[in-house]
């Protein structure tokens, strides 16, 4: 018998939608910092002297190598911090950086080089930490973000505690429960879904995505990876999901300042989920409500099995992101539960080893192989072929499978992260 949801889970279906797909431009780790720093820097009441930033170890990672928006190419940790102490809105968090002008730009790039700016690595233990601390006018202020990437803890000036939180990795804005997800409930609330409850949070994930997968494929950036797949393989459908989807990172992680809806604090998540059901609804001529409904599936099988994964890690976000996208695209061809689930455990099977290395250009490349391991998943069990029980790290059950990837990237790559992160930043922060 098909599941129904009870109208309480299919609300928090929808919240959770509402909650994690959010827009954000730039790359979501650097526009937090850029938050941070214009959060300390209202609440110091002038541009800072001096700011110390103490961060943890994946947010060097992640910041390390990726352009800044609107700072005219400008990379790291201080371009960061710069941008959101000299011309930040905090009031638009992960879009703090978007009403940057020209000259905006050109006094971000002159505090940077003129005001110490000290960059110092967290041992608070928390995968994702920023502490901003400014002094100014003979003024101090401090911000502190943890566990998510507008996820303030801790706000004081001059020693004055105005907002203190509780500080955990757990600890999140985000309230509604994650657990109430599964496969098989994922399904049922795209059955029973009313478009007009999400057509705001979708259409405007079509309407962002799309543009600046349009923009990264007209444009130059970093190594063009959507471009040459389209200039090498073709124009065939299969294709050109990957190659949107890379285009979009192309320009994402190239300066572009264009926003993205995001998927579980990461753009390239959000692009990656979105983009290929986007290719296929759109060949496939399939009519609004089958394309939220697609997208459903693809942006909430996606945070599912980064719920289990966290935020930040080893382990690459763009692989979930794509078997979501596998998972969408085969709710589109009319596959529902047992469909689903084999396409979901195939594509783990395929792609589970890529690393995380940090946000710059070849992120574009892992999300081609991304969506190529969740569109091969999806004709595996069209062809009537699958991936077993014992069959390397696959269990048996989908459910069993997304648990266990998240305790591999949890447990198992947690010195693989500490390996990575030495590589990237042995001589430099």
């Amino acid at each position: 018998m098909k599941e129904i949801l009870s109208p309480e889970v299919y609300q928090a279906y929808v919240k959770i939608l509402q909650e994690e797909l959010v827009p954000a431009m730039g790359c979501t780790e650097p526009i937090a910092l850029a938050y941070a720093a214009a959060l300390a820097r209202r609440e110091l009441g002038c541009l800072p002297q001096m700011v110390t930033a103490s961060v943890s170890a994946n947010i060097i990672k992640n910041v390390k190598s990726v352009v800044v928006p609107n700072t005219g190419g400008l990379r790291g940790i201080q371009a960061a911090v710069a941008a959101g102490a000299v011309a930040g809105d905090a009031d638009r968090e992960l879009e703090v950086l978007a009403g940057v002008s020209a000259e905006d730009q050109a006094a971000i790039s002159a505090w940077r080089d003129r005001t110490p700016i000290t960059v110092t690595q967290s041992d608070s233990g928390f995968i994702l930490d920023i502490d901003i601390t400014m002094a100014g006018d003979g003024h101090t202020a401090r911000v502190r973000l943890v566990g998510g990437h507008t996820n303030v803890v801790r706000i004081e000036r001059d020693g004055e505690i105005k907002l203190d939180r509780p500080c955990t990795e757990e600890h999140s804005v985000k309230t509604t429960d994650r657990s109430l997800l599964s496969v098989e409930g994922i399904i049922a609330f795209a059955d029973q879904l009313n478009p007009e409850d999400v057509r705001e949070v979708l259409q405007r994930q079509i309407d962002y995505n799309t543009a600046i997968a349009e923009e990264g494929l007209r444009g130059n950036y970093g190594a063009n990876i959507g471009r040459i797949l389209l200039q090498a393989y073709g124009n065939g459908v299969h294709n050109r999901a990957k190659a949107m989807a890379a285009a979009g990172s192309d320009a994402r992680m190239n300066g572009c300042e264009l926003p993205v809806v995001i998927n579980s604090g990461s753009g390239n998540q959000g692009l990656t989920a979105s983009l290929p059901v986007i290719v296929y609804a759109k060949q496939m001529e399939a009519d609004q409500a089958q394309l939220y409904r697609a997208l459903a599936v693809s942006n909430l099988v996606t945070i599912h099995i980064k719920t289990g994964i966290g935020k930040l890690s080893a382990f690459c976000g763009a692989v979930a992101a794509g078997v979501g996208a596998g998972a969408g695209v085969c709710y589109l061809h009319g596959g529902r539960y047992n469909e689903i689930s084999h396409t979901i455990v195939n594509a783990i099977a395929m792609d589970s080893g890529i690393i995380c290395d940090g946000a710059k250009a070849s992120c574009a490349a892992k999300i081609a192989s991304a969506v190529e391991a969740g569109l091969l998943g999806m004709q595996m069990q069209a062809h009537g072929t699958q991936f077993y029980s014992g069959d390397g790290i696959v269990t048996k059950g989908v459910e069993n499978n997304i648990r266990n990837i998240g305790a591999l990237a949890r447990e198992g790559m947690r010195e693989t992260d500490k390996t990575i992160i030495r590589m990237m930043t042995e001589g430099c922060c």
